[in-house]
């Protein structure tokens, strides 16, 4: 078992499902966490509900004080509550908030930031998600010291995690959630005893994993490959998925498969749909073939694609756009 190192008192920034793991377990290495950030219960799904974050539902049943600043960088009574605590570390994971200059200079370990990427590669909201759509075969998750720029801060430790080619960014995303919890006690332990220099990052090296937005999910198949587009199809799992548009409608494609190239019959022109024994093709770039499996039409249900032929009666030679 990796040395968790003495027990430093610490507040611990986070939101999502993604920084539970971590919480659990500095809550079990018995660090002291006076405090839990967290943003504000927001309204889910269809009934709009007014939901708790995943990790204050966690910091509440651990018996932790949880706070949920609307905003921080301005927030003086949210400023002096840190200030008064005179944390030791300041343990970020999936917050969603940027931390202010004020906050990143308060604790004497700095601000920890647990981000789902081999950095410099993926800095933004969205590094598992990109990883996987840019067909990354190898990801992981890097610690690192925050500073004002964009997840530019000096890399503390660095753990590597394969991506299967059938693995879907929500498949990853349990993964590497349980795999940086770990990482983060070692990292917090390290840095306490003066045994991790901090590393500065390559710029050179670096690229985007910026927030995901819904034409992401649009497919084009003029512009890339079978084996491109299932890539981004597996990376924006489970939102916003794979869409194209036919006959005015939006089609989504919720399984697919890069076909051989015996099956891509006489198709040509990317976007043309092919269909040969029930089956549905449709045309990529570089004279490559996807066969759609699974589909799902605007304001119809989900249906296999023999299914779906049967009640469009979609000839070869319509076109996906």
């Amino acid at each position: 078992m990796k040395d968790r190192g003495k027990a430093v008192k610490l507040v611990f920034c986070g939101t999502p499902r993604f920084a539970v793991p971590t919480l659990q377990s500095l809550i079990a290495a018995g660090h002291e966490i006076p405090l839990v950030v967290t943003q504000p219960d927001r309204p889910v799904g269809r009934t709009q509900e007014m939901t708790a974050p995943p990790v204050k539902q966690t910091a509440l049943g651990a018996g932790l004080v949880v706070t949920q600043p609307e905003k921080i960088r301005n927030n003086e009574e949210f400023r002096a509550r840190l200030e008064a605590i005179q944390p030791d570390a300041i343990v970020v994971v999936a917050y969603g908030r940027i931390i202010p200059p004020w906050m990143l200079a308060l604790p004497r370990l700095g601000c920890i930031n647990l981000h789902a990427s081999l950095l410099p590669k993926y800095r933004g909201a969205a590094p598992i998600q990109w990883a996987v759509a840019m067909g990354e075969t190898v990801t992981g998750n890097t610690t690192m010291l925050l500073e004002e720029g964009l997840d530019t801060g000096p890399i503390l430790l660095q753990q590597e995690m394969a991506i299967g080619p059938e693995q879907t960014a929500a498949d990853l995303f349990d993964s590497l959630a349980e795999a940086g919890a770990p990482l983060v006690i070692e990292t917090l332990a390290g840095l306490d005893a003066g045994r991790i220099p901090p590393r500065r990052q390559e710029d050179a090296q670096a690229t985007l994993a910026p927030l995901l937005k819904r034409e992401d999910g649009r497919m084009d198949f003029e512009a890339r490959t079978a084996t491109e587009l299932r890539d981004r199809w597996r990376g924006f799992q489970p939102w916003p998925g794979a869409f194209a548009m036919l006959q005015g409608k939006k089609l989504i494609v919720h399984r697919m498969a890069i076909a051989p190239p015996r099956t891509a019959g006489s198709v040509v022109q990317p976007g043309m749909v092919h269909v040969e024994n029930h089956r549905l093709f449709v045309a990529c770039a570089q004279s490559t073939s996807l066969e759609l499996i699974d589909v799902q039409m605007e304001g119809k249900k989900r249906m296999a694609a023999e299914e779906f032929l049967r009640g469009l009666q979609l000839a070869s030679g319509a076109r996906l756009g």
